[in-house]
Parts: structure tokens; sequence; C-alpha cells
């Protein structure tokens, strides 16, 4: 849009600096709505921007992410963020921990990216590193691009229409390629008939590279980043699911919004100040962003906290609590089926197939239960501040009893994909003796021919075919004990008094034999100390 525009915009926002500034002071987020004058329809009008439309964003379908801030008849600019619904700052409506589920679904439905959605059908290009800090050791480049083709493919609706991998000395130049190569990928990209964005199989575009890109090639550009995020909003089921989405998202947007700007600014409007407010279109959005982002981290510490309190309960009623972790797809939820009988577990044959933290009972051989925690599945080269929005989720496994890391033996980076878990659940500032505990299975052994291991410690499986399950059930029931300081004893109790009931509730009851003709009977039980201690005090036993 044009300097004309802008001014003739802003010629019909008539706020005064008093007005301006009572807004700023009352203004919580989405409190209230401030209608400004009347604009003519004009041709830079368009739902699910603030900042005015141009040529470029037209072209990529990105735009900045805010709410209907310049619809054709008037100029609101309260629109951006929540549609008022008798907002209260305080928290004296909702139960402290409670959030209402329409208060989520707005958050998540608020900052949709344009144009992202639909029917796409995507150019992958794979920047192969020859060398330097960013090259790729434990994998290949054909390895990552098959990865690549995964994540499109997840996407209903998305297909592959040309891939291509390119060589490059420097990936972080903002065209990421050389002149030569990049000239040659551009008339590739241009020359293929349908092509409606282009994924550049990297951790993150910069905001400057994504734009650049963008012009060169005219669709929008994609980064993993972006693409993950994108499915995980498909996926998205829960309140906390959907929260954490939209915490990952804003950065997205922030970039966006800096491409926006800078676009503005080459054309002359992208400093203007909005009438008598001394912030420019840019730093009211920044505002807006920021203060968004603290609403959905204040809605993320509510159910943070009810999480904890169902931890509390689980500790208090003993159950010991086993994670299931591993890289996406790599069988999970199918061993966690396998494991408990769960017939509500439904597997799926595709990457992020769950993104929430589900838990499940099952029971060892010795009778006692346990608690199966399914995990979000990792992925390689993903930013640490998306792994940092899922923290509310990932704090579960710290606070675990065992850590079971499932690979897929039969993917041929199952090396690379083991590297990447362990990575990442250090980061994630997992205690040392969990670490130190991890059993390591090997799924889908099924699908590999003669399959043998030369590590002693890995335990081979194939959940689908339930092959392998008894050994691992009594490898997990040994590291359980062990790791939870339960007691292996023979306890001498009387038939009839209410001891044994209380053995079977309280704890895990292995065996009742040797009864004799004084109502007396040995009982072999699992049980921990503290409990134990309740047992000894409550019926007098020495």
């Amino acid at each position: 849009m044009g300097l004309t525009n802008l001014n003739a915009l802003t010629k019909h926002a008539f706020l005064c600096r008093f007005a301006w500034r009572s807004l700023c002071s009352k203004h919580v987020v989405g409190r209230c709505y401030m209608n400004i004058s009347k604009c003519k329809p004009t041709s830079f009008h368009r739902v699910g921007t603030m900042l005015p439309c141009t040529k470029q964003s037209l072209k990529t379908g990105f735009a900045v992410p805010f709410e209907s801030c310049l619809p054709a008849k008037a100029f609101s600019l309260t629109a951006c963020l929540f549609k008022s619904k008798n907002h209260s700052t305080d928290d004296e409506s909702l139960d402290e921990d409670e959030i209402d589920e329409a208060e989520i679904e707005e958050l998540f439905q608020q900052q949709i990216p344009t144009g992202i959605f639909g029917d796409h059908r995507i150019f992958i290009v794979h920047p192969d590193v020859k060398w330097g800090s960013k090259k790729q050791y434990l994998t290949t480049a054909a390895l990552q691009m098959e990865e690549a083709v995964g994540l499109v493919n997840t996407l209903q609706n998305w297909s592959v229409v040309d891939k291509i991998i390119l060589s490059t000395k420097m990936p972080e130049k903002r065209k990421i390629f050389g002149k030569g190569n990049f000239q040659t990928l551009t008339e590739k990209i241009r020359t293929t008939a349908g092509v409606t964005a282009v994924f550049v199989n990297v951790e993150r575009l910069s905001p400057s590279s994504e734009r650049e890109l963008q012009e060169a090639w005219g669709v929008m550009v994609l980064d993993r980043y972006s693409i993950v995020l994108h499915i995980f909003r498909c996926n998205a089921r829960t309140k906390e699911a959907k929260l954490q989405i939209s915490l990952a998202e804003i950065p997205l947007f922030r970039s966006h919004l800096r491409n926006e700007v800078a676009n503005l600014d080459q054309q002359g409007g992208g400093s203007k100040y909005i009438m008598g407010s001394g912030e420019t279109l840019y730093e009211v959005q920044q505002r807006m962003l920021k203060e968004r982002e603290l609403k959905i981290r204040s809605a993320l510490e509510r159910l943070r906290r009810k999480r904890h309190l169902l931890r509390s309960q689980r500790k208090h009623k003993d159950f010991p609590i086993i994670s299931v972790m591993g890289y996406t797809n790599c069988g999970k939820t199918t061993l966690i089926k396998a494991l408990t009988g769960d017939a509500g577990l439904q597997p799926k044959d595709q990457l992020f197939a769950t993104l929430d933290v589900t838990v499940h009972a099952g029971q060892m051989p010795s009778h006692m239960t346990v608690l199966y925690v399914d995990t979000i599945g990792f992925l390689s080269q993903l930013p640490h501040n998306l792994i940092d929005s899922f923290s509310a989720t990932l704090e579960d496994v710290a606070h675990s009893d065992l850590i079971v890391h499932v690979r897929d033996i039969s993917h041929p980076e199952t090396v690379n994909q083991k590297v990447n878990v362990l990575n990442v659940l250090k980061n994630l500032q997992i205690p040392e003796r969990l670490l130190n505990s991890i059993i390591e299975v090997h799924n889908k052994i099924d699908l590999i021919e003669g399959y043998e291991t030369c590590e002693p410690e890995v335990i081979p499986i194939s959940a689908l075919k339930q092959h392998g399950l008894d050994i691992l059930k009594e490898k997990i029931e040994e590291a359980v004990v062990k790791a939870t300081g339960k007691l292996i004893m023979s306890l001498k109790v009387q038939l009839n008094s209410p001891q044994l009931a209380w053995l079977y509730k309280e704890a895990t009851v292995q065996a009742v034999d040797d009864v004799g003709d004084d109502c007396t009977a040995n009982v072999k039980v699992i049980i921990s100390e503290a409990t134990y201690g309740r047992y000894r005090k409550q019926f007098q036993v020495t």
C-alpha cells in the first residue's frame, strides 16, 4: 500500500490523545472495542490483518495474524485481539485452576496463519550442507528428504509435486545457496506447474530470508517449524495442546509481522505513528502479541497447577509411573496398547498422531498396577522454543519413576533418532537417576529378517505382533521395584482379621500360601516402605 492510501486511512481515524491514553491505561487484552470513525472501502481491506496488505502479502497469502482489524466499513483497534465477551481480568469468576473451554478455543482460533490452510502442492528443497556446524553427520541428505516428504504427506490434501537436493557451503546466507544454484532452483520452481508453496527443509528461516525467497519464487515459503506447527494445529484436541500450539505460533507471527513492516517501510508507511498515540503500527501489534502471549502463559500455568495436583494424587495412591518416549511414529502408542490391553487406544501410522500426555493403567507379572504415560514424539531439527512450548506436557516425564525409550529399529535413521531423543531429554533437565535407568526397546523387529542385537541391555520386541512383551514386562517390573524402593516381603497375616483385605487394597499381593489350622497365612507382597509403616501401625505388627 502506498503512502497516499495510508494517509487516506489515518485521515479518517480521529482519535484524540485522551481517548488513546484512556484505551492504553484500561485495556486488558480483548477487554474493549473502540471503533474509530468509518472508512471508505478500499482495495487493501482484508480480514485477518491489521497492517494493510501489500502486493507481496497478497501473493504469498501471509498476513499479520490478527482478527479483522480493517473491515470494509470501520477501523477497529481492538479487533486484532479478543472479541470481548464481558471479559474480567480477575479470576474470581472462575475456579483458580479451571479454564473455560470457550476461552481456550477463542485463543486457539484467533491467530490462524492465513494461506497455510487448504490444499497445497509443495516443492521441497533440501539444502545439503557440506561442512560446518550445521552439517548432519549421522544421516544423509536422501534420508532427510524422505522425512520432509513424510511431513508433507501427513497433512490432508497436501502433495509433493517435485523435490530437489542442492549443496550449499553457507546455509546462513539469506538465499541459502550460492548464486548459480539459486538461479537454477528459481527457474525450476517457476517452471514447475501448480506449485502453491515451497518447503525449505531447514529448522527455521529468518524473516529476511523468508521475505527474499518469497519475492524470488512468487509463492509461500515454509520451513520445518511452520510445517510441524501446522501438523500440531491439525491434530490438537485437548485444552493443553491448543494452548501450547498457540504459544509456539507466536514467534512465527512475529517474523511475519517483521516481514510486513519491512515491506511497508520500503513503501514509506511502516514508521508512521497512529495519530496521537506515539506508537507506530508495528509497535502496537508487537505490544498486542506480547499481551496475548502473557494471557496464554497464564492459562498454561493454571493447567500446570492442575496437572501437578493430578500427579500428587497418583503419587498418593502409590502407582509407579512409566513414561514411554521415542521418535515420532516409533510405535509408542501401539506398545502401550499391547502392554495394557486398553481398547480405547487407536494407534495411527503417521507423524505426531499423539500431542497430549495420556495415562493408561497396566499390570505387571506380579499383579502390581503401574501407569504408562504416552508422550508426544520427537523430531530432529526442531527449534528449542517449540519444545519449550510443550514443557507443561513433558514435565510429567521428569516426575516419572522410569523411562522406556522406544526405537523403530527398522528405520534407516534409527541411530540418528536415538541421539535426537536423548538430546531432547537432556535439554528437558531430566534427573540423572532417570537418564541412567532408561530401558531401551527395539520395536518393529518383525520388519527385519533374522534380527539380532549385540547390546545385552536392549529388549527386542514387536508391539504389533506382541513378540517379546513378557520379557519387557519382567524388565520393567524389576526396574520399577528398584526405582521406587518397594519391598518384596512375606508377611504372616491373620485370616480372621481385615489384614489380607487391606494388603490387597494398599499393596501388591503376589501369593497367599501355607494356610494353617491357626487361621494364619503367609502372604508375599510388594509394598512401599511408607505403606508398610502404615500396615504395622494399623495392625500393631512388630
